[in-house]
């Protein structure tokens, strides 16, 4: 019975990795497909060493990595980022439903907060916002509280699901922002033209950070196959594999 239920998960693992899956894992020498946006002062750095992608930004101003199109809908988008150094107040970024114009995204941080009279402070927080690129236009926000900082050369596994107008954010499968709606004000003149936000790419992306990015991936009915299917799905296999010879 065991041996049975062991080529039943197997199965249904392979199942999962075809279908409406997305996965980058680096392998190949260029970014086909990827673009960068959210650029006010130059791009980023983004080169591919030894399988990860390698990422530098010495402004203070976001650089994002996107990909997909505006016909991916509800899904869940996941990567890993190993952050190497940083060049001053800056932060580490994923986003969702990203259609050129648009996007939700989530950060970790440490911006400068003024509040009223009180001199400025700078605070380690994670945010979630919807909002435009250019010119930047008003937040809406998900999120904003204290949350420590990434620490250097360590991995990191952030996942960032949206389902409807729900976002869901995880660090290192802690979820850090429960299932949260996305409100648009409409009656507010600031949020007079913000759109639906009911589809997108990803991306991803930094500033002020020196940092690896590996493992993109974004699982989804309205997601197409495509990506490092060559290699991946048969590494991912024998690992889990050799977790269930433990049973």
């Amino acid at each position: 019975m065991k041996s049975v239920m062991i080529v039943a998960i197997l199965f249904l693992l392979t199942l999962s990795v075809w279908a409406g899956t997305f996965l980058e894992t680096f392998d190949g020498k260029a970014l086909d497909g990827w673009q960068e946006i959210w650029v006010d002062k130059g791009p980023a750095v983004w080169e591919i060493v030894d399988d990860e992608l390698h990422a530098e930004s010495r402004e203070a101003y976001t650089h994002l990595l996107t990909t997909g199109d505006s016909t991916w809908e509800d899904y869940t988008m996941e990567l890993d980022v190993k952050p190497l150094k940083k060049h001053g107040i800056g932060g580490i970024s994923i986003a969702v439903r990203v259609d050129g114009t648009w996007l939700v995204y989530c950060s970790i941080f440490d911006p400068v907060i003024i509040r009223g009279d009180d001199p400025p402070v700078q605070e380690e927080r994670i945010g979630c916002y919807a909002t435009g690129l250019k010119p930047l236009r008003a937040h809406a926000i998900l999120i904003s509280e204290l949350h420590p900082l990434l620490r250097l050369n360590r991995w990191y596994h952030l996942k960032l699901s949206v389902e409807g107008d729900i976002f869901t954010f995880w660090i290192n499968d802690e979820q850090v922002m429960a299932p949260t709606q996305l409100q648009i004000f409409k009656g507010i003149d600031v949020f007079a033209d913000f759109p639906d936000f009911q589809t997108g790419g990803v991306g991803f992306g930094l500033w002020n950070y020196t940092a690896i990015f590996d493992n993109i991936t974004v699982t989804g009915e309205s997601v197409p196959n495509s990506g490092d299917f060559a290699v991946t799905p048969q590494a991912k296999l024998a690992t889990t594999w050799g977790h269930l010879k433990r049973f």
